[in-house]
């Protein structure tokens, strides 16, 4: 895996970057705003209670988390901590079949 496959998770800049260069009619400020679409589509929808599920890639959700009581780390005094949403990603089959392939790099290490 090269550095910059790596980083294109990272920001989404370079996630930007990354759909401008694969489409030479899309200029990189039109790229920067299909990313913030996208990413503003799913927090809407989760937001709304809906489930988001992108074929091939995986799908998000929300997990209800109930009130529990914790305990303070440096008092020891119990805390309420109050019930909430959380989002939940669950990966879709064919990316993890892909993450757990070997990569032609380390079959190449491997052989010599």
């Amino acid at each position: 895996m090269t550095e910059s496959s790596r980083a294109l998770a990272v920001t989404r800049a370079r996630l930007a970057k990354a759909i401008a260069s694969s489409n030479e009619d899309l200029s990189r400020n039109r790229a920067e705003i299909v990313v913030d679409t996208l990413f503003n589509a799913i927090k809407e929808a989760l937001q709304h209670g809906d489930e988001v599920e992108l074929r091939g890639f995986g799908s998000f959700r929300l997990r209800e988390r109930k009130q529990r009581l914790s305990r303070n780390p440096r008092t020891g005094e119990p805390v309420v901590v109050p019930p909430k949403r959380v989002p939940f990603f669950r990966p879709g089959i064919a990316l993890r079949r892909r993450l757990n392939e070997p990569a032609a790099d380390e079959d190449q290490r491997s052989g010599s």
